[in-house]
């Protein structure tokens, strides 16, 4: 499984920054009409990253079942790609006019906005909907990859991943702490389990997102779902004095060691463990977690004493707790090209079976509807299926619409933010700086 857009935002575009890759996009993507799109496609063809088996076993499934009289007449063909050479392998194949019939989205979603705007990727709202399957997505899912790709549909969700605060239900009882609604109320019960002797928060500084995660959530919760898009518009400042009040409410937690001791050096798999352990009361973390969770071997509290709560209400913002940070992993892009009747065929199998067919074979939740039921590994995981379900609006991550530079600089900085090193307001303009380098 990628884990979503974590694991994207750790991906490089490999020899190229952001600015070199759009050029080179630019340059090869709009010249020549690339014969070998242009006929018919003989396979089902999928470009897919070596990191993820899900994907491509679920559509092997789906070609030996639900999918076996479009197998038949339009064979899949599974081509994968190390995830840090993909950008470049697409860069190359739409140079070339070779672009698959389907392929992995490129790590920068400006990458795949290039190739659409030059004609390679397919308009799948409007593919979709001419299929009669458009409402085969779950909404929150569509407005997840329109805030993604400037309000279009260029990917299909084979993953979707909403964002919130796991937390272990029994110490949260045995201490007498009720479910946090709002910013305070969960200092509050932080600060009970850290008297108790229980780190309250589990997170990976080495990585750095799961710290600026937090810091973008608050940001979303006291500005409103626009507040990130208004840095990207040049509307607003990540040094302004309310962006950096979301910085200092996180420093804060840091500076009362909230975190533990040494988190950041503390890698991904490891803040994974100080909670399934028992070790840490809460985990802000994605959705993709839920297939560690129902890992008996993994989780240690077991999963029936592991919660899914909203980052909190903030007093008097302007966000709401229902507007979840989600992401879809690494969307898969439609050659426009070769979507002819055959793939069309595909796709409307794809979007009809594949949410039932992840989810009961690799208890991955896409952005497809469920069609068949399928009973959930975990009550955690129904819960956060409902939630997916009854959410209307999603915003994004903290480095979602950052340049590859302002994402590195974000990310590299922010363990110094958790443990103090870096004050809030240098941390902002820091990569304030690194965005207006660009």
């Amino acid at each position: 499984m990628i884990t979503p857009s974590f694991r994207a935002g750790k991906v490089r575009i490999a020899g190229l920054t952001a600015g070199a890759a759009a050029m080179a996009v630019l340059a090869t993507a709009c010249g020549g009409s690339g014969s070998a799109e242009s006929s018919a496609p003989k396979n089902f063809s999928y470009l897919s990253v070596t990191e993820n088996t899900t994907v491509k076993t679920a559509l092997g499934t789906l070609s030996e079942g639900a999918c076996k009289t479009q197998e038949q007449a339009l064979p899949l063909k599974v081509e994968t790609v190390p995830q840090s050479g993909l950008d470049q392998k697409l860069q190359l194949l739409a140079g070339q006019g070779a672009l698959p019939v389907q392929f992995a989205a490129g790590n920068a979603p400006s990458l795949t906005q290039q190739l659409y705007k030059s004609g390679k990727v397919a308009d799948l709202e409007k593919e979709l909907e001419e299929l009669g399957v458009l409402d085969q997505l779950e909404p929150a899912a569509i407005s997840t990859i329109k805030a993604l790709y400037g309000g279009t549909v260029e990917v299909l969700p084979y993953e979707y991943n909403i964002e919130g605060i796991f937390y272990n239900k029994k110490l949260f009882a045995d201490n007498g702490i009720a479910v946090p609604g709002t910013w305070d109320e969960l200092v509050s019960a932080a600060a009970k389990l850290e008297a108790e002797g229980i780190q309250p928060f589990s997170a990976s500084g080495q990585q750095g997102w799961p710290i600026t995660r937090l810091v973008s959530t608050y940001l979303y919760r006291s500005l409103g779902p626009d507040a990130l898009q208004k840095v990207a518009d040049g509307k607003a400042k990540l040094t302004d004095p309310e962006y950096v009040k979301a910085a200092e409410e996180i420093a804060a937690l840091g500076k009362k060691g909230y975190f533990g001791k040494g988190v950041g050096s503390i890698d991904y798999d490891t803040a994974m463990n100080q909670f399934l352990s028992g070790k840490a009361g809460m985990f802000y973390m994605g959705s993709w977690a839920l297939t560690n969770i129902a890992d008996a071997k993994q989780n240690k509290v077991g999963a029936e004493n592991v919660g899914f709560m909203p980052f909190p209400a903030v007093a008097g913002g302007k966000g709401a707790i229902d507007q979840y940070p989600s992401n879809v992993g690494l969307g898969i892009g439609l050659n426009a090209k070769s979507f002819d009747k055959k793939t069309g065929d595909w796709v409307s199998c794809i979007a009809k079976n594949y949410g039932s067919t992840a989810l009961k074979d690799h208890g991955s939740i896409s952005g497809f509807k469920v069609n068949t039921p399928v009973k959930d590994s975990t009550e955690v995981t129904t819960q956060v299926r409902e939630t997916i379900r009854g959410s209307k609006q999603n915003v994004l991550w903290f480095e979602a619409l950052f340049s590859t530079k302002a994402t590195t600089v974000s990310q590299t900085n922010a363990a110094g933010l958790a443990t103090g090193s870096m004050k809030p307001q240098q941390f902002m303009a820091t990569v304030q700086d690194a965005l207006d380098s660009e």
